[in-house]
């Protein structure tokens, strides 16, 4: 028994999953000028419309 709504658990959080979009990479770079002197930035990360993960270097 527990092993049937396990897996009953395990298909439905899978089927719902299925209908999004997959995940896109995104990237950014930039520059800038200031009295400070030059820095730069840069971005990575992955969205999927709804959800979005990134990290800032």
């Amino acid at each position: 028994m527990k092993k049937t709504l396990a897996l009953i658990a395990l298909l439905g959080l899978a089927a719902c999953g299925a209908d999004d979009p997959p995940f896109q990479p995104t990237a950014g770079v930039g520059v800038s000028v200031g009295s400070g002197g030059v820095s730069t930035n840069a971005s990575v990360g992955a969205t999927n419309g709804t959800v979005s993960v990134g990290l800032n270097l």
